[in-house]
């Protein structure tokens, strides 16, 4: 057996897709009790509010960021999203625009959103996007390599772009929807955290099925079973089809039920998501608002 197969050996993580329904339910049905309007001010701050379209450019990602500036000037009771996430290409942008503080710059970088290309390219584009001012970066793990069971290309490549990141997060995506099996997402979650990602996030919401809260669980299970084992607290990030307060209140549920209120902060925890953020600030304010 070799180190990796070990490694996925070692995890005792449940996998039993009847198992994980059943305890996502449960937690379904306590979610509500942490409705509160400071839960939803905590879910708004861990935004990272993304613009990921074919028609972005200089201008609309310039104007993007300028709307995060004026939200510290109009909400000044709430503290403003996580980061802004967009694509590589526009790091600098960002960079030069963004003028408010404690607001990161994350890029999805690395041959995203299917991770087919050469490593080279994915390690230009990340050392590319971090020069560029980027210190926060979401790669999408080879869903080729894992399927072909290829772990030491596939941890490798991971290990390179971390290093290539230097300071900034490396949050490693899964692409949840693609593994489909309780299992596969266990095993894909083992790899990235011994290849030392910051993040596991759940998915692009590019091709495949966003977010689900029984990937979720499965993913934040296999954190606290890494902290427990090595003592380094691994991220979570859910992404992919999360647009309500409602949505956004379970899978703070989850992390909550599973790994406590210690992964309840920015450092910790995020919600990948652009329409969110209006819907969130709508139930804040208990009003309609259409800010970003």
């Amino acid at each position: 057996m070799d180190r990796y197969q070990e490694a996925l050996a070692a995890s005792h993580v449940l996998t039993d897709e009847s198992v994980v329904a059943a305890e996502v339910n449960k937690i379904i049905e306590k979610a509500n009790e942490y409705a509160s309007p400071e839960t939803y001010a905590f879910l708004f701050s861990s935004i990272d509010l993304t613009t990921l379209s074919s028609e972005d450019n200089e201008r609309s990602v310039a104007a993007f960021t300028e709307r995060v500036n004026a939200f510290d000037n109009e909400y000044p009771q709430y503290k403003n999203v996580a980061a802004i996430c967009v694509y590589s290409n526009f790091a600098e942008v960002v960079d030069t625009v963004l003028d408010v503080e404690g607001v990161d710059i994350a890029v999805v970088a690395g041959g995203f959103p299917s991770s087919q290309t050469f490593q080279a390219v994915k390690v230009a584009d990340v050392a590319l996007a971090v020069a560029g001012g980027a210190n926060e970066v979401d790669i999408v793990m080879n869903i080729g390599q894992f399927l072909a069971e290829d772990y030491e290309s596939l941890t490798d490549e991971i290990v390179e772009l971390k290093h290539t990141a230097r300071g900034a997060k490396l949050k490693v995506i899964l692409e949840t929807g693609a593994l489909r099996t309780a299992e596969n997402i266990k095993r894909a979650s083992v790899l990235a955290m011994y290849s030392d990602a910051d993040f596991i996030k759940t998915s692009t919401g590019k091709i495949y099925p966003g977010a689900s809260l029984e990937a979720a669980w499965v993913m934040c299970q296999c954190i606290k079973e890494y902290y427990q084992k090595t003592g380094r607290k691994v991220g979570f990030k859910a992404a992919g089809g999360i647009r309500t307060a409602e949505e956004a209140l379970r899978y703070y549920a989850v992390v909550k039920e599973v790994l406590g209120d210690e992964w309840l902060n920015r450092d910790l925890f995020r919600i990948g998501a652009s329409s969110l953020a209006n819907n969130l600030l709508s139930t804040m304010e208990g009003k309609e608002i259409k800010f970003f």
